[in-house]
């Protein structure tokens, strides 16, 4: 009893991943890809592989940019992630944001 207590006490760490915003179409949300790196186990080839996330986003991202995800409760049927915070801006964005 004491355990469980003790466990729900204690914050747990939110997993965080970085990426790049491929869609912005839908308010409030985006898609950043994620790109992870391993080794192949038996022949030792770096592999690059990229997974999309479904991010919430209150901060405004836009195409290009490079965000910080952190996992969350799940919001609707895909969206487990938000945007923290915008790392980089792309060059397009700032085009876009002088523009208007």
């Amino acid at each position: 009893m004491t355990e469980n207590k003790e466990a729900q006490d204690r914050p747990q760490k939110r997993q965080e991943r970085t990426g790049v915003v491929v869609s912005a179409k839908t308010p409030k949300t985006v898609v950043v890809q994620v790109v992870r790196l391993f080794q192949h186990k038996l022949y030792r080839k770096t592999i690059r592989r990229t997974t999309a996330f479904m991010a919430h986003d209150e901060l405004g991202a836009r195409n290009g940019d490079r965000v910080r995800i952190v996992e969350s409760r799940p919001l609707s049927r895909r969206k487990r992630w938000r945007v923290a915070e915008i790392v980089e801006r792309s060059a397009e964005s700032m085009l876009d944001a002088k523009g208007a």
